[in-house]
């Protein structure tokens, strides 16, 4: 899966193909654990054995980069 953005240790990255039915979202993976969040607005999907404390910077993260995110998803699913 394409790599949108690695920020400290989370690497951000996109979709399966099979996702195109699915509300915008993006993975976000450390070490072995990944969550997914809904984007616009952001909401967790799926924590992946993330702590919450953790999901809460995580969350930040998403709504900070949110048009780069929606940017990409359009830009993949319409391409």
């Amino acid at each position: 899966m394409p790599t949108l953005l690695v920020v400290g240790p989370y690497r951000f990255f996109f979709f399966y193909a099979s996702d195109r039915d699915e509300p915008v979202h993006v993975h976000i993976e450390r070490d072995a654990m990944v969550a997914k969040f809904w984007v616009g607005p952001s909401r967790l999907q799926s924590s992946g054995g993330f702590s919450r404390s953790e999901l809460a910077k995580i969350k930040k993260l998403v709504e900070e980069h949110e048009i780069k995110i929606m940017e990409a998803w359009h830009g993949y699913f319409r391409g």
